[in-house]
């Protein structure tokens, strides 16, 4: 098993005088370490139905973020592209087909794999068919669904995760581009029908015509009571990635108006303001899907695939949900992972539900550029692994 033992000691002095605004903690020092997770590596490691997939959000059916699920917990997992068929004798049987979303509910706390069931939909003629399909005024007929992260609110009960609006514009790897931001809405925390689900289209998609585009719900932090947030606020902060750079970019609202967007405020970099378009960059160097999790001792921990795509699995020290974030921390190096030259990382982000105490559990994504080819020759190889941070 690969463990890293890290002491990381650094300095935010700067950062703190530039965002003065914001209450200050102390950030100068941090000791945890890291090791693999293999367990729950294991736990999506499949044969039969679903054998893979990324994004990777999860979600506690009973609304409480920031607590362990415990024993009787119900937690909902969400992917976006999903393989769904059989592996035999290491090779994917004929009849295999890629979806572009799936979902699984996993009862209790442990990576047990018979306490998991994967759900998925079906088309006309009963085979595999993304579990999210868009249907909104905006949806073009060729328009899928790639799944930001979600929540249960606690206020009416809804379950809502963001849905990314994708469309394939050329062939290739990256033959593909985000044309729109939609709110998916289940009725019901646990337990959970998938058949009771509606669909909005948000002004949350951000572009200016050309390669400068973003959105919210790359991540989630629900700061309220009922939550279990250990410093309450009373609002949900959404986050959102923007740009080459992948700069980050912070929303709230109260529970009670998700659905209302003229009430969502953004984060100028002094003050929240009613206007998205003087959304501020807190940080930078994000992926488009990360996660913000309390931290026992008061603070926050963005976790990210550093750049985007990369090796490095990041993680910067918050002293609020909207910072200031302190550098970069490199917490887990996944090279050895890629087997392959065309093998690709991306995505990390924490489960703050599934970790211990005192710990956090952390996923991230491998694919290929050359999908089908090197799933033919490793068929499990695309799904999510993992990896622990111990804090002491």
């Amino acid at each position: 098993m690969r463990r890293i033992t890290l002491v990381c000691i650094y300095i935010c002095t700067a950062l703190l005088q530039a965002h003065a605004q914001t209450k200050s903690v102390d950030l100068t020092h941090l000791q945890f370490t890291v090791e693999e997770a293999p367990e729950w590596s294991a736990l999506l490691k499949r044969n039969t139905g679903w054998f893979g997939g990324d994004g990777i959000y999860t979600i506690p059916l009973n609304g409480v973020e920031n607590r362990h699920a415990g024993l009787n917990g119900k937690t909902l997992f969400i992917f976006s592209d999903s393989m769904i068929g059989e592996i035999r004798d290491n090779a994917m049987v004929p009849g295999y087909k890629m979806i572009h979303n799936s979902a699984a509910i996993l009862e209790g706390d442990k990576p047990v794999k018979d306490k998991m069931k994967f759900y998925w939909g079906t088309d006309a003629d009963g085979k595999p068919e993304s579990l999210f399909i868009p249907a909104t005024p905006q949806t073009a007929p060729s328009d899928y669904y790639w799944l930001g992260d979600g929540f249960v609110n606690q206020v009416n009960n809804v379950t809502y995760i963001f849905g990314y609006r994708v469309r394939n514009v050329s062939t290739g790897a990256f033959g593909f581009r985000e044309v729109g931001n939609t709110l998916i809405k289940i009725q019901g925390g646990a337990p959970l029908s998938f058949k009771e689900v509606k669909q909005m289209d948000t002004p949350f998609y951000l572009t200016d015509g050309k390669d400068d585009i973003g959105s919210f719900g790359a991540g989630v932090y629900v700061n309220t009571k009922a939550a279990g947030a250990p410093k309450p606020d009373g609002y949900i902060y959404i986050y959102g990635v923007r740009g080459m750079a992948k700069n980050l970019l912070v929303a709230r609202v109260l529970p009670a108006n998700f659905e209302d967007f003229k009430k969502w405020d953004y984060w100028d970099g002094t003050a929240w303001v009613g206007d998205i378009d003087k959304a501020a960059p807190v940080t930078n160097s994000v992926s488009n899907e990360l996660s913000v999790s309390a931290l026992p001792d008061g603070r926050y921990a963005l976790v990210f695939q550093h750049g985007g795509m990369s090796t490095t699995v990041g993680m910067r020290i918050g002293a609020s949900p909207v910072g200031p974030f302190g550098p970069v921390i490199k917490l887990w190096d996944c090279k050895p992972d890629l087997a392959q030259k065309t093998y690709v990382v991306y995505n990390a982000k924490a489960h703050p539900t599934l970790s211990k105490p005192g710990e956090l559990l952390i996923s991230y994504n491998i694919n290929s550029v050359e999908f089908i080819k090197d799933l033919e020759a490793d068929p499990n190889l695309y799904r999510p692994r993992f990896i622990r941070v111990k804090f002491r």
